[in-house]
């Protein structure tokens, strides 16, 4: 497969949206993100695809089959980025899948079913605080209110981004795809995480991805002169809340695909010389078992009420986000699992702790993850790295997992 090509395209998307103090910035809806976009779509057009873009933004480049008629092989991602990201988280996804159709065509390899690469838009979320929107749209899931209830930090909703970007938000409906069109979406990723590295592998084959349970937790005591107060006499709502934090990770460690974030603390009325009369915390829950995920939960809110009654502080817990977690299926894990060691790579099977958009789709088709080595873990970030070797060790895992399956042997 083209490795220099797929490399020189990587760098050459990384240069729209640049910062000055490092890093790239490609928001929804933004002149940078239709730059990318126009670049990718003539990428998409070298490698011999026939491109379209929907009623949500989202860019898909599709190689037919002999049978146009069959369900889509679907692979993807996207080039949206949170402020100062990287130049592979999203992109390598994208411009993966182009390399490997366009190997296919340049090879003349017929398959039967058609095969399609999409650009989702606005999956980080960076802009308006609710993101995944390209993949939601084509699930059918997102709601012509959450067109209007998000707006960026100018007071646009989404809505009105998109109506200056071009695009008729009450047309977004048309995006949805229709059930049994889809066959299999696989997409592949930058780990984000030290897994791979850890083990001197390339590539891995994900089970699943995480869905994340966020909680907010507000505990209210009574405030009081820091020293005027006998310690036996207060009703401190952050001596509550540290035993509270101690147990959050102390008993998820007790739970193998778990991890808990506690993102945003606060003390109130926050002097230095006050005890708090009450503190707020955030809890990220995430695990891609949702009954293990639950079961965690429950032990953590049952803990954290007998710390506050022990203390005599009132407890009250409010759910801000529960997403459901997206097991990978089995037989597009196995079809990863055959392409790597086709390849000569041992086949490592490892969950998602990150959100993709194929968590949107899992309802509407089988999804798949092929994960590629990120150096030092490190993603969201200027120092964001994968090698080229390392980029075409996973285009080439995508290549033959996506002919596999539009061949219909997967």
């Amino acid at each position: 497969m083209g490795k220099d090509r797929l490399w020189r395209r990587l760098m050459e998307l990384g240069t729209v949206g640049a910062q000055s103090g490092g890093g790239v910035t490609r928001f929804s809806f933004t002149a940078e993100e239709r730059w990318a976009k126009d670049l990718v779509i003539g990428y998409m057009k070298k490698a011999g695809l026939a491109v379209r873009e929907d009623a949500a933004g989202n860019v898909i480049g599709r190689r037919e089959g002999g049978d146009p008629s069959a369900p889509v092989v679907m692979t993807g991602s996207h080039l949206d980025t949170v402020p100062q990201g990287g130049k592979f988280d999203g992109a390598l996804g994208v411009l993966a899948a182009i390399e490997a159709l366009q190997q296919m065509n340049e090879a003349g390899v017929a398959t039967r079913h058609p095969i399609e690469v999409a650009v989702f838009t606005d999956e980080e979320g960076a802009r308006f605080g609710f993101g995944m929107l390209g993949s939601r749209a084509m699930a059918g899931t997102l709601r012509a209110e959450d067109l209007t209830a998000h707006r960026d930090e100018h007071g646009l909703t989404i809505a009105q981004a998109m109506t200056q970007a071009g695009l008729d938000p009450a047309r977004i409906g048309e995006a949805a795809r229709r059930p049994g069109e889809i066959r299999a979406y696989v997409e592949l990723h930058i780990e984000q995480a030290t897994v791979l590295e850890r083990h001197n592998l390339p590539v891995g084959v994900v089970s699943g991805i995480a869905g994340p349970l966020w909680l907010q937790f507000r505990l209210r005591g009574e405030a009081g002169h820091a020293g005027a107060t006998p310690m036996c006499g207060r009703r401190d709502p952050l001596a509550a809340a540290a035993r509270i934090l101690t147990h959050i990770y102390d008993e998820t460690r007790n739970f193998p695909n778990a991890v808990a974030t506690v993102g945003k603390i606060h003390a109130f009325p926050g002097g230095i010389n006050v005890i708090p009369g009450e503190v707020a915390f955030t809890l990220d829950v995430r695990d891609i078992d949702e009954a293990a995920r639950n079961a965690l939960e429950s032990r953590l809110l049952s803990r954290a009420e007998e710390i506050c009654g022990a203390h005599g502080i009132d407890l009250e817990v409010a759910e801000l986000q529960r997403v459901a977690p997206a097991p990978c299926a089995p037989e597009l894990m196995a079809a990863i699992e055959q392409a790597c060691r086709k390849l000569g790579h041992a086949p490592l099977v490892l969950p998602s702790g990150a959100g993709h958009d194929g968590m949107q789709l899992v309802r509407l088709c089988p999804i798949g993850m092929i994960f590629v080595r990120s150096r030092n873990g490190i993603s969201h970030s200027p120092e964001e790295w994968t090698s080229p070797e390392d980029c075409f060790a996973g285009a080439s895992v995508l290549y033959h997992t996506l002919l596999a399956l539009a061949e219909g042997r997967a």
